[in-house]
């Protein structure tokens, strides 16, 4: 089955989101090929490390909040 990658990061990116931490840090507990991608798009730190957490870019952590409310959020 062929995957929509960009849907993945979408998703990811959102979920990020729920282990956000320190105004700006979020848990790095994700596919690592999803993470990269993230990060080629400009809304995460590397994750590669010894960190156990990334940093959210401005534009990652405001596009992980909309998508978090898109993607999960419950009506009404």
């Amino acid at each position: 089955m062929k995957l929509d990658e960009d849907r993945i990061d979408d998703a990811v990116l959102a979920l990020l989101m729920l282990g956000l931490h320190d105004r700006d840090r979020a848990w790095k507990s994700f596919d690592w090929e999803a993470m990269g991608r993230l990060h080629a798009k400009g809304f995460i730190s590397n994750p590669a490390g010894q960190a156990k957490s990334v940093v959210f870019t401005a534009e990652g952590k405001s596009r992980a909040a909309e998508l978090l409310e898109a993607l999960f959020g419950a009506p009404g």
